[in-house]
């Protein structure tokens, strides 16, 4: 059972296997009691289970050999799970959504596709994908229950979100199109947590591996928080971690972590 203050995390780990080391760094410093990890980028059978039970954690997950890939971790217990894969067209087989019910709340690690080249097929499975994840949330706030959907959604809401925004504008990350379907999701109810408790700020959670990227701050925010109403209340902080990627051989974003007050959530 967690307890009345919640930590969950989100962090794209870009390659499962070969970030393990930076991945079990973090844990053991941070020790957070969800996790939701995208591009594992490994099949299901190599996925190291066994080294995150040494670690303190329980999981599931849903990968796909070499490419995509999402999970849930959670500290000393194991995930239920709800769900593998975004509903809306049996035919995608793309490893981007799994979802699990941790103590009484809906959690959903989503990978959005980057769907670049744009125009082109990528970026219409992108604007596809943002569909079904616009229909499927709709039928998520129905039910009234605690919801969090964390993870790489591959797109930068405002300008706020982008260093140097007018390099970025036929981006597929940026478009205009994806950037207003990020916004009617929202709309329909959800809280982005680090936006929320940080409407003015220049945060970022991506950094390119080239031209001192990292160093020069010149980064994206692409890693967002979304909360139904019945968890909004109960937001208590919501930070980026910056300090793992500045690590060896770590991957290219940093790990987002928000807090939740339960107890307040529960008086709600």
């Amino acid at each position: 059972m967690i307890g009345d203050l919640l930590k969950i995390a989100t962090y794209n780990v870009n390659g499962v296997l070969g970030r393990l080391p930076v991945l079990l760094k973090w844990l053991k410093e941070d020790r957070p009691d969800v996790v939701c990890l995208q591009e594992l980028k490994t099949a299901d059978d190599k996925f190291p289970h066994k080294e995150l039970e040494k670690a303190g954690y329980g999981a599931v997950w849903h990968g796909q050999k070499s490419w995509n890939g999402v999970a849930i971790l959670t500290r000393g217990q194991e995930p239920h799970l709800t769900r593998r894969g975004l509903p809306g067209d049996p035919d995608d087989a793309q490893s981007r959504y799994i979802e699990a019910a941790v103590d009484g709340i809906l959690i959903g690690s989503l990978y959005l596709p980057n769907g670049n080249p744009a125009p082109g097929p990528k970026w219409d499975y992108k604007l596809a994908w943002f569909r079904r994840l616009h229909d499927y949330g709709a039928e998520l706030l129905e039910l009234q229950v605690p919801v969090v959907l964390a993870g790489d959604y591959n797109v930068m809401p405002t300008e706020f979100d982008v260093y140097k925004p007018e390099r970025w504008l036929d981006d597929a990350l940026f478009r205009p199109e994806v950037r207003r379907a990020y916004a009617d999701f929202v709309a329909q109810g959800w809280t982005d947590a680090v936006r929320h408790l940080h409407p003015d700020e220049r945060i970022y959670t991506f950094w390119k591996y080239w031209r001192n990227s990292f160093e020069r701050d010149a980064g994206l925010r692409i890693d967002h928080f979304l909360l139904s109403p019945a968890l909004a209340s109960s937001l208590k902080s919501a930070d980026v971690r910056r300090k793992p990627r500045g690590w060896e051989h770590t991957s290219d974003h940093a790990p987002v972590i928000i807090e939740l007050d339960l107890t307040k959530a529960a008086d709600d």
